[in-house]
């Protein structure tokens, strides 16, 4: 059961820079006005390893024999990646803080990595505008679906500068695993982890713009949470959210996926990507039905799951779109909508690489986390989906060039090309498919094809000739030279998502094998 896997900052258009940072509405609360925890059976303060525990970075909580409580091991990927998007989102806020009250409260400049996300300063009171300026307060955050906790301890302990963070989970047993999980965890994590029993969806619609970060990993899909996710979020906060339902998004049910996500999937080499893209296309969707918008900071499909200019259409015109392809001459497959702009931000994935490999040491899934960051800072940001070569090859049943005569042939063509992180083979390219059918001709000329049948798309794409002539001679510089790995296989046999909480595993007798 797969999953999708993003980052997303949430803004307003309509409130100046100071809001959309997000300092001002964060929430913050002192630990010494809160009870301490009370002490719960077999609560052990710090973390020794005892037995019958699990430990993960920092934090060890209680093993769960029975299944209660949800514990997906698997998950290691997605909480480390979390926790290095939190410290560089904290990293950013104090650098913003810092060089606004440089600036004054006259200022109209911000650091460069910002000017693109931040807004203009219209309609704000001047008195309310220097409040925000002159305090900062530690981010709040929301674990939204807590389950045993693990990951809102690991933020406490692990995350310099964090505040407040409110664990909500609608299980008493989860919760009172929570609660005994953050006793465990000793001092720290008693002061700043808030377990809370609720529904996570009406919690998050009773408090408003109150959570600088907000963290969305339910069992299966998020759907049913966005539209409370978006509106709990503060202007210039981090949603983060997973989807466990890739078999959904990936094309495997089309029908339920435009029920959930409002878009129709389309299989194929791209449908990882594409899933990325309808799950960013939706938390849009949600979010400008609430006046805000959304900057997707990464998006990233990893193991078995997956976490700018606009165009204006005038009323009562559409695109005009044919009927059949002028390559092949079969009817077009119509998929979608799907989010188009790209899907990381290079500066803060850079920032976050950076971070990773600096802390190596702090991560459990250093390898997978970092191989994964790496291939997303090569990505071509403005290039939606992918093609891919084994693909192209077998349309036209023809043998496959290398990766690097393929990619010089683009750049030969005045185009880029880069990988993905979704797909090893898979190839991000800015041109236009007939220039890569262009391409693809001038190789068949050169390794010519045995048998064509007759009705084949691939007779229909060869029969014509190419208006490019193509060069297949090496240029330096194309794809990274790959100095570290960018796809780390499992480090385990049946990696992925466990039993859903509350369900036994079925068990089998021996006579019966």
């Amino acid at each position: 059961m797969p999953l999708a896997f993003r980052f997303s900052r949430i803004l307003n258009p309509r409130l100046n820079p100071s809001t959309n940072l997000g300092l001002a509405l964060a929430s913050s609360f002192s630990a010494s006005s809160r009870p301490e925890p009370p002490e719960l059976p077999g609560a052990r303060g710090g973390g020794g390893g005892f037995p019958g525990t699990i430990r993960e970075g920092r934090a060890e909580i209680f093993a769960d024999d029975s299944n209660s409580v949800f514990y997906n091991k698997a998950q290691v990927n997605n909480r480390d990646l979390s926790i290095a998007v939190l410290r560089s989102f904290i990293l950013r806020r104090r650098e913003e803080h810092d060089f606004r009250l440089r600036k004054g409260r006259h200022a109209e400049l911000l650091p460069k990595h910002h000017a693109e996300e931040l807004g203009h300063i219209r309609g704000r009171s001047e008195d309310k505008a220097l409040s925000e300026e002159i305090s900062y307060r530690a981010p709040k955050v929301l674990e939204a679906l807590a389950a045993s906790g693990l990951r809102a301890i690991r933020y406490a302990l692990e995350v310099d500068g964090i505040g407040e963070v409110i664990a909500v989970d609608n299980n008493e047993v989860a919760i009172e695993a929570c609660k005994k999980n953050i006793h465990h965890n000793g001092s720290v994590a008693s002061s700043k982890v808030v377990p809370h029993l609720a529904d996570a969806r009406v919690y998050m619609l009773t408090h408003p713009k109150e959570f600088d970060v907000v963290d969305l990993d339910p069992y299966g899909s998020p759907a049913a949470f966005l539209d409370s996710a978006v509106q709990c979020v503060a202007d210039g906060g981090i949603l983060m959210c997973s989807a466990t339902d890739m078999a959904v998004l990936a094309g495997g049910n089309a029908g339920v996926c435009f029920s959930k996500y409002g878009s129709y999937p389309l299989k194929g080499k791209h449908c990882h990507e594409m899933a990325l893209r309808i799950l960013l296309a939706c938390i849009e969707s949600h979010a400008i039905r609430h006046k805000r918008y959304i900057v997707p900071i990464i998006s990233v499909h990893m193991d078995f799951y997956i976490r700018d200019k606009r165009n204006i259409a005038l009323p009562n015109f559409s695109p005009i779109m044919p009927q059949e392809c002028a390559e092949c001459g079969h009817n077009f497959v119509m998929g979608g909508p799907i989010w188009s702009d790209p899907m990381h931000d290079k500066e803060w994935a850079a920032s976050i690489l950076s971070s990773i490999q600096a802390m190596s040491c702090a991560y459990s899934a250093y390898a997978k986390i970092s191989a994964i960051m790496t291939s997303v800072t090569e990505e071509l940001p403005k290039a939606p989906l992918f093609v891919s070569l084994h693909s192209l090859c077998a349309t036209l049943k023809c043998t496959n060039p290398t990766i690097s005569m393929f990619q010089s042939a683009i750049r030969n063509a005045g185009y880029q090309i880069s990988g993905s992180h979704v797909d090893p083979l898979a190839l991000k390219t800015d041109a236009p498919m007939s220039v890569i059918w262009d391409i693809m001709r001038c190789w068949v000329k050169i390794h010519a094809v045995k048998y064509r049948p007759g009705n084949h798309p691939g007779t229909r794409i060869l029969s014509q000739e190419p208006k490019l002539q193509a060069k297949f001679s090496h240029v330096p510089g194309g794809l990274a030279v790959r100095k570290s790995p960018r796809f780390v296989p499992n480090p385990e046999k049946y990696w992925g998502p466990k039993t859903k909480a509350g369900r036994q595993p079925k068990r089998i007798p021996v006579d019966n094998l």
